[in-house]
């Protein structure tokens, strides 16, 4: 039976991994990397570590261990200072309509300070726990944030549904032994594959999600 619903943030509540992808663009030219927003797509979900790992592979250089927080600070405060977030159009309504009947949680890659001002922005006191970046070691496509997510909320694997947007995402959650539903925000629907149900848009989401509620409530 199911009794949560975990949630991506970035291009699933909310429209902001233009501004993410901005802000790594940024942050990577100063490291002598050129990236395209397909290439931050790509590896959406993870936490900074492994997108800080991942931009000086790509540069064919070695991360010194005491520039991981200075970049990751400048990134942060890059895309605080520029970022344009808004909610997809639908979800605060159907994030209010799940909350009557399911506990919900957020698993993001994304730093607690940036979360909590979207979430208390855009959606106040309607999570029940919110797994952060920073919150576990290994981040997505590994499975350790919604193993997370799954403990704190206190339900079994099988009383868990995911909603992803990303290719790590998906495979962070199958990896946890989760239910998994996709819909493809900045990526192709194949991109996708491994989710077990992938939805054409938000509005489909929405429209799948609504169905979930029972309906002698």
């Amino acid at each position: 039976m199911l009794r949560s619903i975990i949630f991506d943030m970035d291009g699933v509540l909310v429209d902001s991994m233009p501004s993410h992808a901005d802000a790594w663009i940024t942050v990577s030219r100063e490291i002598g990397v050129e990236i395209s927003r397909e290439e931050i797509y790509e590896i959406e979900g993870a936490n900074h570590i492994l997108g800080i790992q991942w931009l000086f592979e790509k540069a064919g250089k070695v991360v010194q261990p005491h520039l991981y927080e200075e970049i990751k600070c400048k990134k942060v405060e890059f895309f605080n200072a520029n970022a344009n977030i808004t909610p997809f159009d639908g979800m605060p309504g159907c994030l209010r309509d799940l909350k009557q009947h399911f506990s919900l949680a957020v698993v993001t890659g994304s730093d607690r300070y940036t979360v909590t001002d979207i979430i208390d922005t855009f959606f106040p006191g309607v999570f029940d726990t919110i797994v952060c970046g920073e919150d576990v070691h290994y981040g997505k496509p590994f499975p350790d944030p919604y193993l997370k997510a799954v403990e704190l909320l206190g339900r079994g694997k099988n009383e868990c549904m995911v909603v992803e947007n990303a290719p790590m995402g998906v495979e962070s959650a199958k990896r946890a032994g989760l239910f998994c539903v996709g819909v493809p925000t900045y990526v192709p629907p194949s991109r996708l594959s491994a989710a077990d149900l992938v939805l054409h848009d938000h509005p489909a989401l929405y429209a799948y999600l609504e169905k979930l509620i029972p309906m002698n409530s």
